[in-house]
């Protein structure tokens, strides 16, 4: 990446590593030495080759499976996590961690010890079992509040507890109740609780992915993606924007994190787009919006749509073909919002000598081979286990014959196992602690009696219960993680929609895309807050910029409740092609109408023009595309032959820009 374009906001390591620690409670560890940091190492990469030796096999047992990975979950974070922030960065575990990682390990490794006592009593448990459930409970509680944060910690207590008092509620929640008996054993020695199918899509097809990233990172393909994107987009008009927009839905294939996302790249685009004469908030929300878009991405998708197949029962590769047409319209969205605002404001894109070599980035075109070789895996109908399995030995390969300093070697992969190991805990714990609600809400019923009660405040209204539904996948997202945001989501609002007669497809997405973006919505915006403070900028205001920026999102999913045609489901190709080319126009439309700059400065009535005929073109039916066609050239002619010339552009010189 080229290293001549800075500015003063420039952030030092320790910088960017308390901003993470701030908004991303996963990057929050001790920094061990001496024996304890090489122990820590060991059980760190003998967790990763664990990985890698059963998806070579086919896989163990399911439930030893889950809980031999669940093991290795619970012992590296009371290890590598302390209890509070203030400990962060310590050098020394204290003996009260090392006993919680010991019993974490103990109660892991308790169904491989006792695996085949367990199964020959086929439910009928010991003291020392019920014990071991109740510790399982609290301690991916503890681990939970640790690694992911209060906000999921709180939802699986509220939902633990639910089931206990159900009989003492309101009727309309009141339930039967559940012995703390019925409630250990459930959660721990069924599966449907802490070894459900959250946690055991992490123990196999996340992890691996996972760990498929951390060898692409290792190899250097982090700095291609912005070395790629400032070749393709750097010098358009308002070039660092669309930078910012390339980069992170490239990031978004191997990364799971949004706000691990923003620090990536937000450190170098945001200050480069302040510097070029973007508004700080705009500069933060253009990397946050496109940094949360990266988990709507196919093919991974934040590994939700590994957990998406297994729930809906749906192939993985129709739910990656299903995810592409939206996750594309949203870039489009944010991609043309960002080109009118440079052309409202007058900005130029960077300059040749301000760009990396055009020869330089396509000599390393080779490290995209391993990305393209498991998109080519998924969609020969490889499992999905398989397919990461492969494509993450020719990640290996491919680094180790790569020339240059970023040539991988055994040092290097060794320390790539032990990323990808520490990278899989947030996500184990997160899938974990969900496969408790899963538990919940079959103990109990709570999911159906909340889409009952959903619709029924809406009074039958269709419209009405999907705005509900946003809201509330909304709260349940803030401040959780892709997987578990998912796993909630899905659990608890994606049946109402299921209930009303949509698509189970549709329905899925409509909760995933609304759980995600509670990442930019305020008032709990964590990936806008951290480009915030990257920025220096309002954290408020960025979150608004942020939201603004991903219109499309929030309109496309109720469109593709209705038309679930740009889902691809029952739909062929040229039918998907007039979807796509339609939606393009008009997210145009939606984003010039938003902005307010399209041929010149639009004024009011013309903004809601636009944006009205730009919705209508996204809406895959025949006569509203018409419609939304028509209102677009309208406007279009009316400002090239009839509006006045007030809107040259606001010519705005970079140098007054910086902050």
């Amino acid at each position: 990446m080229n290293k001549g374009v800075q500015d003063q906001d420039t952030l030092t390591e320790k910088d960017l590593q308390d901003l993470l620690a701030e908004y991303d409670p996963e990057s929050g560890t001790r920094r061990l030495q001496g024996i304890t940091d090489k122990l820590v190492v060991l059980m760190a990469v003998s967790f990763s080759i664990f990985h890698i030796y059963t998806a070579y096999i086919g896989g163990l047992n399911s439930q030893l499976q889950r809980s031999i990975h669940l093991a290795f979950v619970l012992g590296l974070i009371f290890l590598l996590y302390p209890y509070t922030k203030k400990k962060i960065g310590e050098s020394k575990i204290p003996i009260y961690d090392i006993v919680l990682a010991a019993i974490g390990i103990f109660v892991g490794l308790y169904w491989l010890l006792f695996f085949d006592d367990i199964v020959s009593r086929v439910g009928m448990l010991t003291p020392l079992d019920l014990t071991v459930g109740a510790l399982a409970i609290v301690l991916v509680l503890e681990g939970c509040r640790r690694v992911v944060g209060l906000p999921i910690t709180i939802i699986v207590s509220v939902f633990l507890l639910y089931s206990l008092f159900g009989p003492y509620l309101p009727s309309f929640l009141r339930h039967g109740g559940i012995s703390f008996e019925r409630l250990f054993s459930h959660m721990y020695f069924t599966t449907e609780g802490i070894l459900g199918t959250p946690l055991a899509v992490s123990a196999t097809f996340i992890f691996l992915f996972v760990l498929f990233g951390a060898v692409l990172d290792k190899t250097g393909v982090g700095d291609y993606f912005n070395d790629l994107a400032l070749v393709v987009a750097g010098r358009a008009s308002g070039g660092p924007a669309k930078v910012t927009i390339f980069s992170s839905a490239l990031q978004g294939t191997i990364s799971g994190s949004s706000v691990a996302n923003v620090v990536t790249s937000g450190v170098y685009t945001i200050p480069l787009m302040k510097r070029l004469g973007y508004r700080k908030e705009f500069a933060g929300g253009v990397e946050a919006s496109s940094s949360t878009g990266g988990q709507i991405m196919p093919p991974v998708m934040g590994a939700a749509a590994f957990l998406m197949a297994e729930f809906t029962g749906i192939p993985y590769w129709t739910i990656v073909k299903a995810a592409a047409i939206p996750a594309i319209l949203y870039f489009v969205g944010i991609w043309i919002m960002t080109h009118y605002e440079a052309k409202r404001l007058g900005l130029r894109g960077l300059t040749k000598e301000e760009l990396p070599s055009v020869k330089y980035v396509l000599s390393k075109i080779y490290l995209l081979v391993p990305i393209i070789a498991i998109i080519y895996f998924l969609s020969a109908n490889m499992s999905p286990m398989r397919a990461a399995l492969y494509g993450l030995f020719i990640a290996i390969v491919t680094g180790f014959i790569q020339p240059g300093e970023k040539r991988l070697t055994i040092k290097g992969l060794i320390e790539a196992l032990e990323t990808g190991a520490r990278a899989a805990l947030g996500v184990g714990i997160a899938c974990a602690a969900a496969g408790m609600i899963v538990g919940v809400i079959v103990l109990t019923g709570i999911g159906l009696k909340f889409a009952n009660g959903l619709i029924g405040l809406a009074g039958g209204n269709l419209f009405l219960t999907l705005m509900l539904t946003m809201v509330a996948s909304l709260i349940l997202g803030m401040g959780v993680p892709t997987t578990a945001n998912y796993v909630i989501t899905s659990t608890i609002a994606a049946p109402v929609l299921v209930e009303l007669g949509f698509p189970l497809l549709a329905a899925h997405m409509f909760v995933f895309y609304f759980g995600i973006l509670a990442d930019i919505t305020p008032p709990v915006a964590l990936a806008a807050f951290a480009a915030s403070g990257i920025g220096k900028s309002d954290p408020l205001k960025t979150g608004i910029e942020s939201t603004r920026l991903a219109i499309a999102a929030f309109i496309i999913p109720y469109i593709f409740v209705f038309q679930p045609q740009m889902l691809l489901i029952d739909t062929e190709w040229t039918g998907a092609a007039m979807i796509m080319i339609s939606s393009t126009i008009g997210m145009i439309g939606v984003g010039a109408g938003m902005i307010g700059y399209w041929v010149k400065p639009l004024n009011i009535l013309l903004r809601l023009l636009l944006v009205a005929g730009g919705i209508m073109l996204v809406i895959p039916e025949l006569t509203t595309s018409i419609i939304g066609f028509v209102l677009m050239v309208l406007v279009y002619v009316y400002q090239k032959f009839f509006q006045g010339d007030s809107g040259k552009g606001m010519k705005i010189e970079p140098q007054r820009q910086v902050q």
